[in-house]
């Protein structure tokens, strides 16, 4: 019996390049210290033993949110406030004139891993709801918002196709949006809207593309210092309406981890496999195989084991190289979920 896991995607980068983005290092500088990160994250991803690793995202500048449109032309800086975990607030860009195109795509960072990757690769990317944001609440003279939505969810299908030319194992579509639409909006409109347009972008793919299509979304990130939290839990149900065949969700960092386990059970659907996150990146203190072993077990008397894989709750990094964790304490921590997932599937397969 084998209990797939997976990470989520960022790891924080090496102190060298975190200094040279800091003291503003041009693009072209910076390239060979991107490289040797990407390198190193590899090469530490797989002395874990981790069936499925990432790039750990580092070469993610603009962070996880806005990478795709950083440097465009036709966007100005004073876009939406999005509050984030470490009580800052980023602002995303504003779209001042379509048309709305990707400036890079994820699939580069793909190509870029995989001259080093010996395993299969996962590439975690924006989800079209996220970058939905950028339309700004006026409107744009000659450019509607129903035209934008169209060319946001062409280009989001176009980054998926790519990651998987690219030889992606997995594509992940991050949605840290949707706690943030139950804070704005509690009846639950916002979020719902968020659900139908990544529906929008699910349905171009077939049932067999949608099996290597992925979605996450985290607890953490979506509020500032002082803001009220959702109930992550709350969030779930509405969550398994997107037609994606992988469910990224956290649960050790949950105040009732058998209340998520309970939601998930009821509400994914029969071909959607759930990753149960059995570490806990806001929390330094490096988990044990034990501890993760024993979270496994839990998830398995909820879910049947050839629906269930683990994961982390969240990535380590998404958001400036914030340092509440290490690299070193980030890569305990996987190694941890990679040896107790291990340890849970040869129990459960001797139980069965």
């Amino acid at each position: 019996m084998m209990i797939p896991t997976e990470p989520i995607g960022s790891i924080p980068r090496p102190p060298e390049l975190v200094a040279a983005v800091r003291a503003g290092m041009a693009a072209r500088e910076l390239a060979p210290l991107v490289d040797a990160a990407v390198r190193a994250t590899v090469a530490a991803f797989e002395a874990t033993g981790a069936p499925v690793i990432t790039d750990g995202e580092q070469g993610k500048f603009e962070n996880f949110w806005s990478y795709p449109v950083h440097g465009a032309a036709n966007t100005a800086p004073d876009g939406f406030r999005i509050p984030v975990g470490n009580g800052g607030r980023h602002r995303m860009p504003r779209l001042t004139h379509g048309p709305f195109r990707y400036q890079r795509y994820a699939d580069e960072f793909v190509r870029a891993a995989r001259a080093y990757a010996t395993l299969p690769l996962k590439q975690a990317i924006i989800s079209p709801s996220a970058l939905s944001l950028l339309y700004p609440a006026d409107g744009i003279n000659g450019y509607s918002r129903e035209q934008f939505l169209e060319d946001l969810v062409r280009e989001h299908e176009t980054e998926i196709r790519r990651c998987l030319e690219a030889g992606a194992h997995k594509v992940q579509v991050d949605f840290a949006e949707g706690p943030l639409a139950m804070r704005l909006d509690p009846s639950g409109a916002l979020l719902a809207s968020f659900v139908h347009l990544n529906n929008m972008a699910l349905d171009r793919f077939s049932s067999d593309q949608r099996a290597l299509i992925g979605l996450h979304a985290s607890p953490a990130g979506v509020h500032g210092a002082g803001d009220a939290q959702v109930d992550y839990a709350e969030l779930l149900p509405t969550l398994f309406e997107i037609r994606a065949g992988s469910f990224y969700i956290a649960v050790a960092g949950q105040p009732d981890p058998e209340r998520v386990l309970r939601i998930a059970r009821d509400y994914a659907r029969p071909d959607q496999r759930v990753f149960v996150g059995v570490t806990d990146p806001a929390n330094p203190t490096v988990e044990t195989a034990g501890q993760v072993c024993d979270r496994v077990l839990l998830a398995a008397t909820y879910l049947p084991p050839q629906r269930l894989g683990t994961t982390d709750d969240a990535g380590f990094a998404p958001f400036y190289d914030d340092e509440g964790i290490s690299r070193n304490a980030a890569f305990a921590k996987m190694q941890a979920r990679v040896d107790g997932t291990r340890l849970a599937a040869s129990l459960l397969e001797g139980a069965a």
